[in-house]
């Protein structure tokens, strides 16, 4: 397969020729006959925040095999050819079952195993408190158990589990956050209402980034000593960003891009189960939720949101209207920035690399449009 267009950060006409998801050549644009072509090709991206889509959650205690393939079929629609399957708050039994449907999956499917580069659990150890609790159902909240995750992490997901979020105040985080982080897991820090302080000794216990900065917090916070500052100052932690348009204000967003600077921030579309369907009211995670007729999804009766209708591409869409990145730093906010924080390699558009490609359309004051993802 001959693919033709810009390389994303240098803007030299390439062709690109892929065989059996290996990219084996790489050589100035020609005359000869393509099989695809656009204006820009990237390396295709990366989110480490996916709850599902189309009605399709991971947190379901029916999750199938054949479920999470069309999840994963619907994110490449979108230019995502890898995520992080999210679990959130829940039961024991609903946990242990989507931990071990997903690793069964990745065991007996070498495409999925190629896809998810791990699992997210989003909870249970998070703040009860609404406002920071977000929509994860509070029944469900608990305090940080290590005889717990355990099971988790060994009985069911074989090691998995690669990020954890969690909120470092409640009792026993700290030193719980401690023993993760000392197993290789990603610690995150979201759905949180700690002091300035707390969030300190969290990061010096290991914590390396804020989960959807800016969300799953209070309406109302002090002025100067709160959390959201803290993690926004704080060297030591990268930041995700959900930037689908309704998660933060553009003003909010463009001091987190300025602050952590493309080298600590990843974006993540953050898709709720409900992401991609139609308008109207839907129950999920024992809630019941509504999506908006704008693309926006919140508890019913509340203004709490519940996750993003919205997917990967249209966040990058977003943050190149800002105008404050160039299209490569963009680009990577949502490809390399997250597999850099994963510990995985980069992915480059060189002989020997994996074809994970997006193809697409862009220009200043014209709409990122994804054309196609490799490997198709």
């Amino acid at each position: 397969m001959r693919l033709r267009a810009r390389h994303y950060r240098t803007a030299q006409p390439l062709d690109i020729v892929c065989e059996q998801g290996k990219i084996v050549r790489v050589e100035p644009a020609g005359q000869q006959p393509v099989d695809a072509d656009a204006e820009w090709v990237a390396p295709a991206f990366c989110d480490v925040q996916i709850n599902g889509c189309e009605g399709i959650s991971f947190n379901s205690e029916t999750l199938t095999q054949t479920q999470i393939r069309q999840v994963i079929a619907t994110c490449r629609r979108h230019g995502i050819a890898q995520l992080m399957p999210t679990l959130i708050t829940a039961s024991f039994d609903a946990l242990m079952h989507g931990f071990t449907t997903i690793r069964e999956a990745c065991d007996q499917d070498p495409d999925l195993a190629q896809a998810i580069v791990g699992i997210h659990l989003e909870g249970p150890y998070i703040s009860p408190d609404d406002g920071p609790r977000g929509a994860h159902p509070k029944q469900h909240v608990r305090p940080a158990s290590w005889d717990e995750f355990r099971l988790f992490q060994d009985e069911a997901a074989h090691g998995m589990i690669k990020m954890l979020t969690l909120a470092p105040e409640t009792p026993g985080a700290l030193p719980f956050l401690l023993k993760v982080a000392q197993t290789g897991v990603v610690v995150a820090l979201g759905h949180t209402g700690a002091s300035p302080a707390c969030i300190r000794d969290a990061v010096n216990a290991g914590a390396r980034i804020s989960t959807h900065l800016g969300n799953g917090s209070h309406a109302m916070l002090p002025r100067h000593e709160n959390y959201l500052w803290e993690q926004l100052a704080h060297d030591g932690l990268w930041a995700s960003m959900i930037a689908d348009g309704h998660h933060l204000p553009e003003s909010v967003m463009r001091c987190i891009l300025r602050v952590k600077t493309p080298a600590r921030l990843i974006l993540t579309c953050d898709a709720s189960p409900l992401a991609g369907s139609p308008s109207g009211k839907y129950r999920q995670w024992e809630h019941e939720f509504e999506v908006l007729p704008e693309g926006k999804i919140v508890v019913s009766g509340t203004p709490y949101l519940a996750g993003s209708w919205a997917f990967t591409d249209l966040c990058v869409r977003n943050v190149l209207k800002f105008g404050e990145l160039s299209l490569a730093d963009t680009i990577d906010l949502a490809s390399n920035r997250p597999r850099e924080l994963l510990g995985l390699a980069p992915r480059r558009m060189e002989a020997g690399e994996p074809a994970e490609l997006i193809l697409f359309d862009w220009s200043p004051g014209r709409e990122f449009r994804i054309i196609q993802t490799l490997p198709v």
